[in-house]
């Protein structure tokens, strides 16, 4: 895989920006903090700190709800002439940094909460400002790669803080200092963006002079190719939300491996997602790069078909029960193509509808579909695995037949860019 990676980007990195080679360092570096914490917190806040798992559930979410208002606020101090990309980065991993150390300390539901919104704000200021950042700092022609490269250094980063936060509890037995590390790593990204980069919005030229209000909010709302985008790009992210909240728990209560009725085993599990990171990883910069030919709306219908055929290999797990540990890694296998399949082009399509004046906004609408694809998503899951076993495992053709819809909603988008042309 290191062999594979270097070759990738040898040739790929003297096409990308200097801003976007930092920006990617920076973003490595953090996600490095945050697969610390990942697998963990959960088991930390209910086995250690002695919360309950749905008072922790709850606690968790309320990361999403601050969520919600630091994208909205991301976008607008994105795009003004006072703050700027640069500065909303700073701003963001600050407060991530902060939520992070009041984790660290929780001894109880009510410092669970305030963590988890001090850190979701942060979160929510972080992405429209990352990927404006992207998009202001690269050309048409490299652009999928410019994404694709950010994407990968999450990847990577997330890779390597899961590795290292399984040494850590092994060697200390606290989970505590797993979030201490998470607020180092966005120290490191603050002072990297600090130092290192420019101000993205000088790099063109082109920052609006105008204070953003809610005329910029009316753009946005009434450009009807990003609408039509935004309606697809839910349904991407309902999918994605499938694999980190409802997969993990399907193969583990719900599938009868063998001639036993019990299902896979933690280990299995375990090595099947990091299986599925891995496939991630290689893949992106080779499948970005094979989809570079294509348009924007014709790259995502191929995810599409990819992410139907994943969850059709998901159902075959059960319905057809020979060899099942073979089908479901197959089915994350085709997953992981479907996602980094999705990711580049999604920002892409994105960055060429917006205004480079409104790119925050846009990007934080784009953020919100996200936002949305989970809170439709993850509930869903979790619904289809308490019915019936006729629904519960005829959940994923649900999906399968939902793709149908998205690929009509992207050939209609991608009629109206030819037209728009």
């Amino acid at each position: 895989m290191k062999i594979v990676l270097h070759s990738q980007l040898s040739s790929l990195l003297p096409l990308i920006h200097p801003q976007v080679k930092i920006l990617a360092i920076a973003r490595l570096l953090s996600e490095v903090g945050t697969g610390f914490t990942l697998i963990y917190a959960p088991i930390f806040f209910v086995n250690q700190v002695g919360l309950s798992t749905t008072t922790v559930g709850f606690g968790l979410a309320s990361a999403s709800f601050s969520g919600f208002f630091g994208r909205i606020l991301g976008g607008i101090l994105t795009d003004s002439p006072r703050w700027g990309r640069r500065h909303t980065l700073l701003l963001a991993t600050a407060i991530s940094a902060v939520g992070s150390l009041v984790l660290a300390t929780t001894n109880s539901f009510v410092t669970l909460v305030i963590g988890n919104l001090i850190y979701g704000l942060g979160i929510g200021l972080y992405w429209p400002a990352t990927e404006a950042v992207v998009a202001d700092s690269s050309e048409i022609d490299n652009r999928r790669e410019a994404f694709a490269v950010t994407r990968l250094a999450d990847h990577l980063g997330l890779a390597i803080g899961l590795i290292l936060a399984g040494l850590v509890v092994t060697s200390i037995q606290s989970y505590r200092w797993l979030f201490v590390v998470d607020a180092i790593s966005f120290v490191v990204f603050f002072v990297v963006v600090y130092v290192a980069m420019k101000t993205p919005d000088q790099l063109q030229n082109q920052q609006s002079q105008q204070p953003q209000n809610l005329t910029a909010w009316m753009v946005a709302l009434s450009d009807r190719r990003f609408l039509i985008y935004m309606a697809a790009n839910i349904l991407f992210t309902i999918y994605i939300s499938q694999i980190h909240s409802t997969l993990p728990l399907y193969l583990k209560n719900f599938i009868s491996v063998g001639e036993t009725t019990q299902g896979f085993t933690e280990t299995t599990i375990s090595t099947l997602f990091s299986w599925h990171l891995i496939l991630v990883i290689i893949c992106q910069l080779p499948i970005t790069n094979i989809l570079k030919r294509y348009s924007h709306p014709h790259a995502l219908t191929v995810s599409a078909v990819l992410w139907a055929i994943g969850f059709s290999l998901i159902w075959v797990t059960d319905n057809f029960p020979s060899h099942q540990l073979i089908w479901v890694t197959l089915a994350l296998a085709v997953l992981a193509m479907a996602s980094v399949a999705y990711t580049p082009s999604a920002a892409s399509v994105v960055t060429e509808l917006a205004p480079e004046s409104h790119r925050g906004i846009y990007f934080s609408l784009n953020s919100l579909c996200w936002a949305l694809g989970a809170f439709i998503g993850s509930p869903l899951g979790g619904w289809a695995l308490e019915q019936s076993p006729l629904i519960t495992h005829n959940f994923w053709l649900g999906f399968v037949l939902s793709v149908a819809i998205a690929i009509t909603i992207l050939q209609y988008l991608n009629g109206v860019l030819v037209n728009s042309q």
